[in-house]
């Protein structure tokens, strides 16, 4: 065993009495009996770095150790003590259940304080239990528009969960108290569920946006007119502008995935100029008598 309490806490000897505290309360998280049962190694490890933190954490023995004057158990340094000496003279029967030095974690609210404040009074060590996590894949629109659906645990029930409108791909969502039961009559861990957003055979997330092609036919291109188009959220008449080339860009504002804050993206609609899918005579034969659509070069800025 070491003989420097710094070194057991894996501080430096000018570490200040915050950081010595720190140092201690991690290495005791992961070192309690409790938190290690049959654990004969890591019970002598916590022994160890309880001793050192007593030590250090006394202003007073902090400067008789620096000046050479005591040992970590406190003795005199020509007494030459063990460390099993101060242990068993500490606490006969569970040398680290004594509480002294563990009386400045009583003003923290966190898990760890309450433990020793507990232990210090006598009673069990209570604490929340572990969460779960969990995926599970959701249709785009369910994603966007919001739904409810079921997740059945490995080892439990089916749950019913609720997926908020504008949940995004990889978003984690919390069923409170669904997770492992706590220790000594703690509450339950959580379950934590991430989700997986099912890619949408034409729509496209961009954020808060939906952007998506329209398919629009050569008259609806070149006369305009009204033509429907399918949303996320139902199917909408748009007013296409005359002479309406492939590229042109319609926007639906506020119409495209709720923002958590209130609102909503817009959408984004790309018209697409389709020619019929069979050959049509009557078409070609404009096409070959058009002399204007002739002269036209849609490529003259793309260089040679």
């Amino acid at each position: 065993m070491s003989r420097d309490p710094y070194e057991l806490l894996g501080v430096n000897k000018d570490a200040t009495q915050k950081e010595i505290q720190s140092a201690f309360r991690k290495l005791a998280k992961k070192l309690h009996p409790d938190l290690n049962p049959g654990d004969k190694k890591t019970e002598e490890r916590f022994k160890e770095i309880s001793a050192a933190y007593e030590l250090l954490s006394d202003e007073e023995k902090r400067g008789r150790f620096d000046r050479g004057e005591i040992d970590m158990s406190g003795a005199e340094q020509q007494q030459r003590h063990y460390y099993r000496d101060y242990a068993s003279a500490a606490n006969a029967g569970n040398p680290y259940h004594n509480s002294a030095g563990f009386a400045d974690f009583g003003d923290s609210d966190d898990i760890f304080s309450s433990f020793f404040s507990r232990r210090a009074r006598g009673g069990e060590f209570r604490a929340q239990g572990q969460d779960r996590h969990y995926s599970m894949e959701v249709d785009f629109l369910g994603a966007i528009n919001g739904t409810k659906t079921q997740i059945r645990l490995p080892d439990g029930p089916a749950l019913d969960l609720q997926i908020p409108p504008g949940t995004r791909d990889g978003q984690t969502l919390r069923l409170r108290g669904k997770g492992e039961p706590g220790i000594g009559g703690g509450p339950s861990g959580d379950a934590l569920v991430e989700i997986r957003v099912r890619s949408h055979r034409f729509y496209i997330r961009d954020g808060d946006d939906i952007r998506f092609d329209l398919p629009i036919t050569l008259a609806e291109a070149v006369l305009g007119g009204r033509v429907r188009a399918p949303t996320p959220s139902g199917p909408v008449n748009l007013t296409l502008p005359p002479h309406s080339n492939t590229g042109k860009i319609l926007r639906l504002k506020g119409k495209g995935v709720a923002k958590k804050g209130g609102g909503a993206g817009d959408i984004y609609i790309s018209l697409k100029v389709v020619l019929p899918d069979a050959p049509d005579q009557q078409l070609s034969d404009f096409m070959t008598g058009w002399a204007a659509g002739k002269q036209q070069d849609p490529r003259k800025d793309m260089g040679e």
